[in-house]
């Protein structure tokens, strides 16, 4: 059976390093990394190319094969440019309070509750709070997103009809 094989081109002051299953990129003074686990898929680096192979040409291993070219051309991407959640705070009746600390994004007041609600910052990601703005930016796209998505998720209203309950910090716009 013949592998398949897929390369991602890096642009020109990009550097590519591995360590174990962990591959690094940096260009510049940023640097983006990715655990690619421990899959039966084969990464070797020549020059300014990451090759990436199967070693049998089966459905899963195909599936995992763009998978991970993707990823790799997320790395590569985020070097270039910054990806960048714009997010709003919604509320009708309790002024909710949201604070950036440390790794953490805490929201107080949420519907009235005594109780804070917390939200992690995942390594690679950076959330700013300007009034009823919250801004996630950073070079590593999984990690933005994921961030984002979390403070989606924990202001989430639950037990009670949504389209009365509108409070909560919603994703406006999505990096291209």
């Amino acid at each position: 059976m013949k592998s398949a094989i897929r390369e991602i081109e890096l642009k020109e002051g990009m550097k590519v390093s591995m360590s174990g299953h962990t591959i690094t990129l940096s260009s510049q003074d940023k640097s983006v990394s990715r655990d690619l686990g421990k899959e039966k898929i084969k990464v070797e680096i020549q020059d300014q190319k990451i090759m990436i192979s199967t070693i049998k040409n089966t459905r899963r291993e195909n599936a995992l094969l763009n998978t991970l070219q993707k990823h790799l051309q997320n790395l590569v991407q985020g070097l270039e440019k910054i990806f960048e959640y714009k997010m709003t705070i919604v509320y009708s009746h309790f002024p909710m309070t949201v604070t950036v600390k440390e790794k953490w994004v805490e929201i107080n007041n949420f519907t009235g509750e005594k109780k804070t609600r917390k939200s992690r910052i995942l390594p690679g990601a950076q959330v700013e709070v300007k009034g009823k703005d919250v801004i996630v930016r950073g070079h590593n796209k999984e990690a933005v997103g994921q961030t984002a998505a979390n403070l989606e998720n924990v202001t989430k209203v639950k037990g009670k009809d949504t389209r009365v309950y509108q409070d909560g910090i919603y994703i406006v716009s999505k990096p291209k």
